[in-house]
């Protein structure tokens, strides 16, 4: 049974917490938040401290699970990584690159595991979306944004993410990622660009962002990424990759909401297109539509993901290139908000 402490309650936090008390390998020893959470009934029953690192200290446990704000994230990890437990941290792993190598060097040194938060990689439709595109081959061409048009709460939880880091930087790595997947190039240069649409943020943030990457094989791609009342829920939602042999796209459902955890991972349809042509000049394979119906909410790839988590443990995987890909996704994103923040492209 490994001992678990969760550190940060927001959404995502309580997801992992709900993943860690429903597996039969995971025991919840202290929840830590700065505030008073709102609980759902199955972990009212834990204790809720507010100081990291005296919760650390007293609680020993084998597992830090860390789903506080990123800037928070770095010193964290390597406080647990120094105790001898093992970290699971939300993604991104870090706000800065040397941080990021920071955390992996003492990941290293203490011998204890790191998993970073791209749940992606444990959604069984996007392992097939990247799959498609790989069957494609290169070079590629990557479209993919993920706008949210937020209100209220979600509204106030973004601006609290902007304090320290900019939308394309936060949601940026879970697409970098899969880019990075499927190309398995080397990225050499980024163009970023951004905007400030509301008097709400820091003067020197933005809460609208759009950079391109290109890659060593001659892939190119491009995220977009806006948040705030003012976002507009026109083609929010785009993940397209084409190749000269084709293309594979993830349809959303029409009706679907930018405002919404759900949409974040949900795929509904997967579409590939062959560019193949028959002697005819038409193309010679009608697209193939397919449907991700049944595919798991959120929670479910939490659990799957926390899973995975147990078994890198348990099993002594070897994370070494999942350590390399969260920091090179992280290069790529920062980069990005350098190039925001300057007007210049960045080489890497």
């Amino acid at each position: 049974m490994l001992r678990v402490l969760v550190a940060g309650l927001g959404s995502m936090g309580r997801s992992h917490a709900l993943a860690y008390h429903r597996h039969p390998g995971f025991e919840i020893v202290g929840l830590v938040n700065r505030s008073v959470p709102r609980l759902p009934d199955e972990l009212a029953t834990y204790p809720v401290m507010s100081d990291f690192a005296s919760a650390l200290r007293d609680t020993r446990p084998d597992l830090v699970s860390i789903n506080t704000y990123s800037d928070t994230h770095a010193d964290y990890a390597v406080m647990a990584l120094e105790q001898g437990a093992h970290v699971f941290i939300e993604k991104p792993l870090a706000t800065t690159v040397a941080d990021a190598e920071r955390v992996v060097a003492a990941a290293r040194a203490s011998s204890r595991k790191l998993v970073v938060g791209y749940i992606l990689r444990h959604h069984p439709s996007w392992i097939g979306f990247i799959a498609e595109a790989r069957r494609l081959g290169g070079p590629y061409v990557f479209r993919m944004n993920l706008n949210q048009q937020s209100s209220g709460p979600s509204w106030l939880a973004h601006k609290a993410l902007m304090q320290t880091t900019s939308p394309i930087v936060d949601c940026g790595v879970h697409y970098v990622d899969v880019m990075c997947q499927i190309t398995d190039a080397k990225a050499v240069e980024v163009r970023g660009m951004g905007v400030r649409l509301s008097g709400e943020i820091a003067p020197d943030m933005y809460n609208y962002g759009h950079f391109q990457v290109l890659f060593d094989d001659g892939s190119v791609g491009w995220y977009e990424a806006g948040w705030g009342p003012m976002i507009s829920e026109t083609a929010f939602f785009v993940k397209d990759v084409m190749s000269p042999n084709g293309a594979v796209s993830i349809v959303m459902d029409a009706g679907a909401k930018s405002d919404s955890l759900e949409t974040h991972t949900m795929t509904d349809t997967i579409k590939v297109h062959r560019a193949a042509l028959g002697p005819d000049g038409t193309f010679a394979a009608p697209d193939l539509l397919t449907s991700m119906e049944g595919e798991p909410g959120h929670d479910a790839l939490c659990a799957r993901e926390q899973a995975y988590v147990h078994r890198a443990i348990t099993e002594d995987l070897d994370l070494t290139r999942h350590m390399q890909d969260a920091v090179e996704s992280l290069r790529i994103c920062i980069a990005a908000d350098e190039s925001v923040r300057t007007g210049k492209p960045v080489k890497l």
